[in-house]
């Protein structure tokens, strides 16, 4: 199973970016998706994620600016990001969680930079 994240770069603070996550391989039954970031000298945390049946949770920092959502014929999640700040810059990483093992699969990671 390979996860491909794409859609990070460079965006000045109040600009917008999609990222989008696809898998690819058997994997038959997603239950949890979602995006983590790491930005430097930090510690890699959750953002958001969602569930298989829509139910979905979002860090305190990105609430109503961040929004996840999934296609589960495609194998692929999203995220939206709106009004961008510099502290949202850091390489975010996609997931996903096999239903039937609990295993979690991650992408390679995808920088995202918020700067004038």
């Amino acid at each position: 199973v390979q996860l491909q994240a794409s859609g990070g770069g460079l965006v000045q603070p109040g600009g917008s970016l999609r990222l989008s996550c696809a898998a690819s391989g058997s994997i038959f039954s997603i239950s949890l998706m979602g995006w983590h970031r790491q930005a430097p000298g930090k510690e890699r945390e959750v953002v958001a994620s969602i569930h298989t049946g829509g139910f979905t949770f979002y860090a305190d920092s990105v609430k109503g600016r961040f929004t996840i959502s999934r296609d589960n014929a495609k194998n692929t999640v999203y995220l939206q990001m709106n009004s961008l700040k510099a502290e949202d810059t850091a390489v975010y990483y996609c997931m996903m969680r096999n239903s039937y093992t609990g295993n979690d699969y991650w992408g390679q990671g995808t920088q995202v930079t918020v700067s004038s």
